[in-house]
Formats: C-alpha cells, sequence, structure tokens
C-alpha cells in the first residue's frame, strides 16, 4: 500500500489516525468537518513533504461526508493517488481521471463513498503564476490527460520516498529547488487539459448552447422587434456577462453581431422567395429600419446589395416557372 513503504524522517511527516476523534484535531485547524460513513472501519493517514514554495500532503481518507473551507491564496491542486477513487463534488461524480484545482478562497462539499488515496499540492503565493487558473475563488474539477496525471503521481511518490529515506537532501537548497521544479513542470503537463474532454467545461459548454437556443427562438418569435441585451438577460434569467459570454463561446462572435446576423440571414431568405416584396419590406420585417446601414451589412456579410439578392430570386422563380 501507499503508506506501507514510508517511514517518518525530518524531511517527511508521517501520521496514522486511529479514529476520527483523533482525526478531529486535524480537520479543525483546516476549516474541514467531515460525517464519517463508516464509523466501525476508519483508518486515516497523511504524509506531509515541505518544498521551498510548495507543500505536499498525501492523505488516506475514509468514508465521508465532508464540508470544508478552503484558503489557498498561491493555489491548490489536488489528484488521485490509485485508479480507484471515487468521490462526489457538487453533484458531480469524480473518479481517478480528474483533478481538482483552486487559486483563492472557497467552499466545497464532497462526498467518500470509501478510502480514497489522494495528493494535494499547496502552492506558496511567491510562485509566479503560471497559467494554471482560470480566476480566483473557483474550485473546479478537470479530466486530466491520463499520461500526465500518471507522471505527476509517480513523481510525488519519489519525492515522498526520498523524503522517507534521504531526508537530508531536503536540507540541500539546490536538490529540494530540483525536486519542485520537477513537479511544477509536470502540472505543467496536467494543466494543458484538453477543452472536448473537461467535464466541467463540457457542463458549462451545454448551458451556453441552451442560452444561445433560447436567443434563437426569441429572435424568431420577434422578428421585428429591437433587442436589448439587458432585456434578453432578463427574459433568460440570467447577467448580461453570462448572456454575451454563452454566444461568444458557442458562436465566436458578440451577441450584437450575433443577431445581425441571424436577421441578415433571415432578411436574405425573404429576398429570395419574393413574392412582390421590396427589399424596405424584407428588411423592415427582421428589424432594420435605418436602410442605409442594412445595405451596407448586408453588403459587407454576402458580397452583394439585397436588391441583386431579390432580382436573382425572380429569376430563380420564372426559371423554375
Amino acid at each position: 500500500m501507499l503508506f506501507d513503504a514510508l517511514v517518518p524522517s525530518s524531511a517527511l511527516q508521517l501520521i496514522g489516525f486511529a479514529d476520527v476523534d483523533a482525526f478531529r484535531p486535524i480537520e479543525s485547524m483546516e476549516d474541514a468537518r467531515s460525517i464519517p460513513l463508516d464509523v466501525a472501519n476508519f483508518a486515516a493517514a497523511r504524509a506531509v513533504v515541505s518544498l521551498p514554495a510548495c507543500r505536499i500532503v498525501v492523505m488516506r481518507s475514509f468514508a465521508r461526508i465532508l464540508d470544508t473551507a478552503y484558503r489557498m491564496p498561491g493555489g491548490m491542486v489536488i489528484l488521485a493517488m490509485t485508479d480507484d477513487l471515487q468521490a462526489n463534488f457538487r453533484g458531480v461524480d469524480l473518479d481517478a481521471r480528474f483533478f481538482v484545482a483552486l487559486r483563492g478562497n472557497d467552499e466545497c462539499h464532497y462526498v467518500e463513498p470509501q478510502t480514497n488515496h489522494h495528493a494535494m499540492i499547496i502552492l506558496s503565493p511567491i510562485l509566479r503564476d503560471r497559467g494554471w487558473f482560470d480566476r480566483a475563488d473557483d474550485l473546479r474539477a478537470h479530466v486530466a490527460n491520463w499520461p500526465a496525471l500518471l507522471h505527476a503521481r509517480q513523481l510525488l511518490l519519489d519525492i515522498l520516498r526520498t523524503a522517507s529515506v534521504q531526508p537530508r537532501l531536503f536540507e540541500t537548497t539546490e536538490v529540494a529547488a530540483h525536486l519542485q521544479e520537477g513537479l511544477l513542470l509536470a502540472l505543467d503537463d496536467l494543466f494543458r487539459i484538453d477543452p472536448l474532454s473537461d467535464r466541467s467545461t463540457s457542463v458549462r459548454s451545454e448551458r451556453s448552447i441552451k442560452l444561445v437556443q433560447q436567443i434563437d427562438d426569441y429572435v424568431a418569435a420577434y422578428p421585428t422587434a429591437p433587442i436589448y441585451t439587458a432585456d434578453l438577460a432578463s427574459e433568460f434569467g440570467v447577467s448580461i456577462r453570462t448572456l454575451g459570454g454563452a454566444v461568444s463561446k458557442v458562436r465566436g462572435m458578440s451577441l450584437h453581431q450575433y443577431i445581425r446576423l441571424k436577421r441578415l440571414w433571415a432578411t436574405r431568405a425573404r429576398l429570395l422567395k419574393g413574392g412582390g416584396a421590396t427589399v424596405a419590406t424584407c428588411a423592415r420585417a427582421q428589424g432594420f429600419h435605418h436602410l442605409g446601414e442594412f445595405a451596407a451589412a448586408y453588403r459587407a456579410t454576402f458580397q452583394e446589395a439585397p436588391s441583386d439578392t431579390l432580382a436573382r430570386g425572380r429569376q430563380i422563380r420564372v426559371s423554375a416557372g
């Protein structure tokens, strides 16, 4: 087992806890509260190693409900140390493929249905920002690149074993810094996340797609009405920033650009359909009331004047007839 080959040393703090009451003081210091789910089979342990600008805590946890408040000004990364991890993080089931990251403060709720082995890497604020964290005060679970996660896990094990059997190496600043740099480089690889496989990104994408569909439905339902961002956000119960971010994420443009583009295409469809319509009536039917601006936007988008489209539509109908 992970802890069996380790012995405490001047560089490795190793603590076992026979029951949850012995573990409570640790939780109190870390602003965490556990409800054990299997008191009879409780067994927890911690191994701690300090490097110049980070601290490694490897934990054998226990079946529990855990509420905790993280205060991590320099950042924190949590990853599985075995392949059988099972946990629920804010309603999302996690396994060993995931890692969790935070910079700043956040409260979190976990359920661990079984004993898990995981590592927590607590980073000092003195470390330079390596672009790992999207934003502060936002604890997120990510699907890791599996080879990168395995490499980081093995490196952590090597550091623990070295601290156990060769603690004097950690007294040498150069050696400790070298070990830390290797770990930081491993985390660099870990954070090279494929967004298509990232669960948190996937969840956000689904929400963005739903918002964009709501916008599409709204534009279709009110083709001639002026559309204001604040009104749309209020209609859908989201912030303006969320609404704009959804369109940018899914469509790659601003909300204003997207609505205008949709209305331009709807106008084009009307012009091609014809039926005695004029350019002006087709444009106004889609909310374009300033015909000069409409004509310029139309030409920029379709590389032809709206009157050309209207004429081509008539030719198509004549040919078809």
